[in-house]
């Protein structure tokens, strides 16, 4: 290994411990609990090296949310490539949703805090639209399974994609919201699946049934309709 690909192994190495520590104070304690120095100390390495790999505090916080949606695009991509119908594609899609936030439940609260700019930090504009570019590439997962279904004759021809797309990861992401902090945990999973599976086949029965009418999603809307306008 030659002295340049030796460095690069090594700010590899100190990057990845960064991100590592810094992944596990904010999932353990919050954003804003959280400080540069906790996350050098947690790397072993002292602040000013932080700030060798990355420009604040933010900055962490952002490649870490775009590192873990990667990942969950990454399954949701191979997950599509499954013969199934739509409506089964639908379900799992539901599935590893929840499954990706139900044991990390800090990374769904400030995945929620950016979806709807509680203000508790400050991002750059290349931040912003970075996270913005990720978050849109996983909810055109859910319009492309939809374009299936409607292309395949399982949906009405007449729904409006962009409203079902949006109606489903609103109705994803409120019913994690309401029983990811609240339920006890020993019931949590099973809750969060059962009600999710239930309403998506109510949902998916709209989406079948509503020919030339607004499928049954049309009344849900996005919480941060923004996501969707790059699509």
């Amino acid at each position: 290994m030659s002295l340049g690909e030796r460095r690069k192994k090594e700010k590899d190495n100190r990057k990845h411990a960064i991100l590592k520590a810094a992944r596990k104070l904010f999932f353990e304690k919050g954003f804003k609990s959280v400080t540069v120095d906790n996350i050098a100390v947690g790397a072993e390495l002292s602040k000013g090296s932080i700030y060798l790999y990355f420009d604040s505090k933010e900055e962490i916080y952002v490649q870490i949310l775009i590192t873990e949606n990667n990942d969950f695009h990454k399954r949701m991509i191979n997950s599509l490539q499954k013969e199934a119908s739509a409506s089964e594609l639908l379900l799992d899609f539901a599935r590893i949703y929840i499954d990706f936030f139900l044991y990390e439940r800090e990374l769904f609260r400030i995945f929620m805090a950016f979806m709807i700019r509680d203000n508790q930090m400050t991002l750059t504009e290349e931040q912003n639209n970075s996270l913005l570019r990720i978050t849109n590439d996983n909810i055109q997962i859910i319009a492309e399974i939809i374009r299936k279904g409607v292309d395949s004759g399982e949906f009405s021809s007449g729904i409006n994609i962009r409203q079902e797309q949006n109606a489903i990861w609103g109705l994803l992401n409120g019913i994690i919201t309401l029983y990811l902090f609240t339920a006890a945990p020993a019931e949590r999973a099973n809750r969060i699946h059962a009600i999710v599976k239930d309403s998506l086949r109510i949902f998916i029965k709209g989406l079948k049934e509503n020919q030339n009418q607004p499928g049954f999603g049309s009344s849900f809307n996005c919480q941060n309709n923004q996501l969707t306008q790059t699509g």
